[in-house]
């Protein structure tokens, strides 16, 4: 079993900037694929970035892409999500997801990941 906590939402003016993390807890991290995943109201969650743990390997969502970084820490069981650039458009809950994703392709779909975090609000003001 993993557990996951996110944190480090908010609420911030368009263009500024937050950090996401997330924290793993019950399981070595270093040989699984984390994944942010976000959800605004009243749309399907959608991915965001994705990284191999392994080989640092990374996977963003065209919508993010130059505006957001993620990158892991194994030796503290956290992955991170730079957001920079931040539009009102961003406004949603974040997740964090893990697993063991041998397939890149399978980065980007949900179903791919069996742990998820709670869940952390991020909102964008205009």
């Amino acid at each position: 079993q993993v557990q996951l906590v996110e944190s480090g939402g908010g609420l911030v003016q368009a263009g500024g900037s937050l950090r996401l993390s997330c924290a793993a807890s019950g399981r070595t991290f270093s040989n699984y694929a984390v994944g942010w995943f976000r959800q605004a109201p009243g749309k399907e969650r959608e991915f965001v970035a994705a990284i191999t743990l392994s080989g640092g390997n990374t996977y963003y969502a065209d919508s993010v892409k130059g505006r957001f970084t993620i990158s892991g820490d194994n030796a503290k069981n956290t992955v991170y999500l730079q957001m920079n650039g931040l539009k009102p458009d961003d406004t949603a809950v974040y997740y964090c997801a893990a697993d063991r994703v041998p397939i890149p392709s399978w980065l980007t779909s949900e179903r791919r990941y069996a742990y998820w975090g709670q869940g952390t609000q991020v909102t964008v003001s205009s």
